[in-house]
């Protein structure tokens, strides 16, 4: 095949995201025929999209030579931002910077450019904590899209812009933009590589924005994006650990496990080292929700490793080895060092719930009350969730279960309306707790037995060790006590009418008991459950 009919294999193939075939026939043109202006850059961006960052840098200094040998000094910009962008993303911040400052030197004139290289301010703000700089700035990037009519600078620009809004505590505002930056890139308006990048920044933002749902409908979208470019490295490893993400919350703690692991390996071949200490983070998160301690100190230990906070989990993990004192001090030396009101609220929750295991019960207060506060400064669903259910294990372990049950039975509601069977189950716990401070022994012994089917059928060991040793003796074979007292008058051969006196209810109830118990126990007779009793000693 000629350089010619190699060159526009690739273009057609590069156009189609086949980025392995579309790598070799450009990269075979160019052999041939040393390749300029954008078709170098279709070069690059193959072999960003397949993971080799040293590569894309090296072509896209090529492409960057070229335009300036042109005299097309606003191009040769753009290919110097790209360079630095994604040198900077790697976390090369020296070379990054140096083709960042290159890009500054050649726009001297009102250009698209100009936007692209409001980018990287916006996100130094970002990291100085100055959000609302940082949403200006972001701000002016999105005018200049629009004033020239630049797609990719537009996605990019408002996905910028609602980051740092939500970042702002202006969550409402944040997550339009974010809407709106991921209609762009959903309709295949955007070039390959800012879509990737609008892509996982939105969902990372959603997360920051406690939007579950949100981040559910998006991580589906990269999924499909994925998928249709089965070549693709870069951003793989990324998509795999927000997929992790969601099946955890679903319940669904093999499948996470089986997503962070596809992940660690895809970020590897693609060097991306945040996905790949997200990905350590999550296995050890569900390893120490399974009680696999050993597991879930390797995966804490592999994040730390590449880079990342292995808190609250490896603190909660103490707590589950029963170590509450080093739980209660990595907590402490955490939020001390933790400034940022978005990543104190992921950290508050265990706060909580670590010093009401120690005792504390006056830092677990003061812990509910700041995340009460950065709550309502947020006004998310999700967070009021979480800062009721808060609120409510401080009221119960203070003594209040009154004041406790309201707001655990609306945070139980919520978790149940979000389709998270293990945060709905920690709370049935709590309420179950709370029922039988007040003396409803029946409603207890339903929240303990529903909390621990709960947690069986998530292979929660942990928690349902927790469930029965909180419930004593009342739940054997699953039974209630008032389910057990029924069992006990039918074996002695009584009546629902002669039951329904004796325990002073209604037979209507006795009949409801009775249903239960038979549907617990898997007979179907009285005959079959006097015989259960007996034979496991019930009674």
């Amino acid at each position: 095949m000629s350089a010619v009919d190699e060159l526009e294999r690739g273009r057609a193939l590069s156009a189609r995201g086949a980025w392995l075939d579309a790598h070799a026939a450009l990269t075979s043109a160019d052999r041939s025929s040393a390749l300029h202006g954008a078709d170098v850059e279709r070069l690059a961006t193959s072999a960003y999209m397949l993971g080799r960052l040293e590569e894309y840098v090296d072509a896209m200094a090529r492409a960057h030579q070229f335009y300036l040998d042109a005299g097309a000094a606003p191009r040769a910009a753009r290919c110097a931002f790209w360079a630095g962008m994604s040198l900077l993303l790697a976390g090369e911040m020296g070379r990054g910077s140096g083709w960042i400052g290159r890009a500054l030197r050649l726009v001297d004139s009102e250009c698209v450019e100009q936007g692209y290289l409001r980018l990287p301010e916006a996100f130094r703000c970002q990291t100085q904590g100055d959000y609302e700089a940082g949403a200006a700035v972001a701000a002016d990037a999105v005018a200049i899209a629009q004033r020239f009519g630049d797609r990719d600078l537009f996605a990019l620009a408002v996905h910028a812009q609602g980051t740092m809004l939500i970042h702002r505590g202006r969550i409402l505002d944040g997550v339009a933009l974010l809407d709106e930056a991921m209609v762009a890139v959903t309709s295949g308006e955007v070039s390959p590589i800012p879509s990737g990048m609008v892509y996982c920044g939105v969902i990372l933002a959603c997360r920051a924005a406690y939007a579950p749902g949100r981040a559910r409908e998006w991580t589906a979208a990269l999924t499909r994006w994925c998928e249709s470019q089965p070549d693709m490295v870069a951003f793989t490893g990324r998509c795999h650990v927000h997929r992790a993400e969601v099946r955890q919350l679903e319940g669904a703690w093999a499948d996470a496990l089986e997503e962070a692991r596809r992940a660690a390996d895809l970020a590897t071949r693609g060097n991306h080292r945040s996905a790949l200490a997200e990905a350590a983070y999550l296995q050890g998160e569900v390893h120490r929700l399974r009680g696999a301690f050993l597991e879930a100190e390797d995966g804490y230990r592999r994040a730390r490793e590449h880079g990342r906070e292995p808190q609250p989990g490896l603190a909660l993990l103490r707590l589950a080895q029963g170590d509450g004192q080093a739980a209660a001090a990595a907590i402490r030396r955490v939020l001390a060092e933790t400034t940022e009101p978005a990543e104190r609220l992921g950290r508050l929750p265990a706060c909580a719930e670590i010093m009401l295991a120690v005792g504390d019960l006056d830092e677990a207060r003061r812990a509910a009350d700041e995340l009460d506060a950065l709550s309502r400064g947020r006004d998310t669903a999700l967070l009021r969730t979480i800062a009721a259910q808060t609120r409510g294990a401080v009221d119960l372990a203070a003594g209040d279960a009154t004041r406790a049950l309201p707001q655990l039975r609306r945070a139980w509601n919520d978790w149940e309306e979000l389709e998270a069977p293990y945060e709905a189950a920690r709370v049935r716990l709590l309420l179950g707790t709370a029922c039988r401070e007040l003396g409803d022994h029946d409603a207890a012994a339903l929240d303990l037995e529903a909390a621990r089917q709960a947690f069986e059928a998530l292979g929660a060991v942990p928690d349902v060790a927790r469930v029965e040793a909180l419930a004593g003796g009342e739940m054997r074979h699953g039974l209630t006590p008032r389910e057990l007292e029924v069992l006990r008058l039918i074996a002695e051969g009584r009546t629902n009418r002669a039951i329904a006196e004796e325990l002073v209810l209604s037979e209507r109830t006795v009949e409801r008991h009775l249903t239960n118990t038979f549907a617990k126990l898997g007979v179907s007779t009285r005959s079959a459950a006097t015989a259960y009793a007996y034979e496991h000693r019930l009674p």
